[in-house]
């Protein structure tokens, strides 16, 4: 038998630890209705389970460059698992809301810190013309987690009690511990490296700041509202601040300069568009199929699961041509495919089947797998190979700025358009319908803006061809 080369033992160790992250995250979605009724709780109150975890995991990610470079990513990295670990065995062993709410602020903070570091292990452990395929493969746990998530949540909060949910993390996590205390290489340190205190709080104010305005703004009076709006405000100024005042550090927790490399600030661009068409999806859908059509949630969970078995093998499959050909091959082709494909699901009608619905996203999801990965290893590509860590916790917090604009734009335009439709005398499920597909019109027009864009983007070829020797 064949031995299995290192560089993909890390790319095997480093995937069981962000799938167990993003599994567990989109595992809670369906279960937070009987959550509601356990701890007797609210809406408000128990949206805090998923809220925490993003402010957590969005504050924590601008210390990984530096926390990196400083002690070890490979240090780093199993201590980001240990804590995910601590933060579900503390969410099962919870006997009220605030300590599942704590632990899953536990949680977020070893994402935070696991995310992007993952990301700079296998950066590190590949040459440049071979990390489109590593990455590739890497980001099926990105596609496939949030898609098979919600089905297993609700099988795990059906049939077991609800402690489960964190339990079911544990022997993932422990098989994550070993893979990598075993697998990764460790890491060059920089013991000389001063950490930006004045920087982190201004940075992780900010984003603390938009993630829980925006996790909060499930409807339009609750986005509007003054607390909310201070909150924008007040993130946009402190990351004003934060840009200022960093580019007068010659230490800074996060080297801006990295945005004036076009490839790096284009990907960037790429891969937020690609996350608000991944959430768009995540939550339209869900609506079409049940609201609409009077569908189960079996049938909704159905949709999504060769979706996602798709969208992986067009990852790996684009990352292969991008290490091939570059960018320009893959990642406008990826974004028109799903571009135009989004803007097909804005045109059901009453009488479309479930099977063209599933075919459809699908296809759309193949654009996704070719696009988002493929623009995010081309970004990382052209910057430093020291600042990659940086590099890759900046696209997380971006995406995760974009993720949950996503979410909470579509959620309101919804609500709101489907209000108008309903003042007109239409029948609720045709203003449904009417509602959903044009916000998917408008997702699929967002995503086809950004094709002309992406050819900014240059491969390792290119970039070789146009630095100065």
């Amino acid at each position: 038998m064949k031995k299995i080369d290192h560089k993909w033992l890390v790319v095997m160790s480093v995937l069981f630890g962000t799938f167990t992250v993003i599994l567990n995250n989109s595992m809670l979605n369906p279960t937070l209705p009987t959550l509601m009724d356990i701890f007797h709780a609210d809406a408000v109150a128990i949206s805090w389970i998923l809220t925490i975890f993003m402010v957590a995991m969005g504050t924590t990610m601008p210390l990984t460059g530096y926390l990196g470079d400083r002690f070890g990513k490979k240090k780093i990295y199993i201590i980001g698992l240990i804590i995910f670990m601590i933060g579900s065995i503390s969410g099962a062993l919870s006997s009220n809301l605030v300590t599942v709410i704590i632990s899953r602020a536990i949680q977020g903070t070893a994402g935070g810190l696991m995310m992007p570091i993952a990301m700079a292990l296998i950066f590190n452990a590949f040459p440049k013309n071979e990390r489109g395929l590593a990455v590739g493969i890497y980001g099926v746990a990105a596609m496939v987690a949030p898609a098979i998530g919600p089905t297993i949540g609700g099988i795990v909060i059906g049939y077991l009690p609800w402690p489960f949910l964190f339990l079911v993390n544990i022997p993932f996590a422990i098989t994550g511990i070993f893979l990598s205390i075993k697998f990764l290489s460790t890491t060059e340190t920089n013991r000389s490296l001063k950490f930006d205190l004045v920087g982190f709080i201004l940075i992780t104010s900010g984003i603390a700041s938009i993630l829980y305005a925006l996790g909060r703004g499930s409807t339009l009076e609750l986005l509007l509202s003054p607390m909310s709006i201070c909150l924008l405000a007040a993130g946009a100024v402190l990351i004003i601040a934060f840009v200022r005042y960093e580019g007068k550090l010659k230490q800074p927790l996060l080297d801006l300069s990295i945005f004036r490399i076009p490839t790096y600030s284009v990907s960037i661009a790429v891969t937020a568009t690609a996350s608000i068409g991944l959430f768009s999806g995540i939550f339209l859908l869900p609506l079409l199929i049940q609201e609409v059509y009077g569908l189960s949630e079996i049938q909704t969970g159905l949709l999504f699961l060769p979706a996602a078995l798709l969208s992986g093998v067009s990852m790996s499959f684009g990352g292969k041509l991008l290490d091939k050909k570059g960018p320009k091959y893959v990642v406008p082709i990826g974004l028109v495919i799903l571009g135009g494909f989004t803007l097909s699901l804005g045109f059901n009608t009453l009488s479309t089947s479930f099977w063209l619905i599933l075919v459809l996203n699908c296809l759309r999801s193949a654009g996704l797998g070719m696009c988002n990965m493929p623009a995010t290893t081309a970004g990382m590509n052209s910057i430093p190979d020291h600042q990659v860590a940086q590099g890759s916790a900046m696209n997380n917090v971006i995406r995760q700025i974009f993720s949950s604009f996503g979410i909470v734009f579509f959620s309101i335009y919804y609500e709101v358009r489907q209000a108008q439709l309903f003042s007109l005398d239409i029948a609720k499920q045709q203003a449904t319908l009417q509602a959903l597909n044009e916000a998917f019109l408008i997702a699929g027009t967002f995503i086809l803006v950004m094709v002309p864009v992406s050819f900014v983007m240059k491969g390792v070829d290119e970039l070789k061809k146009s630095s100065p020797q």
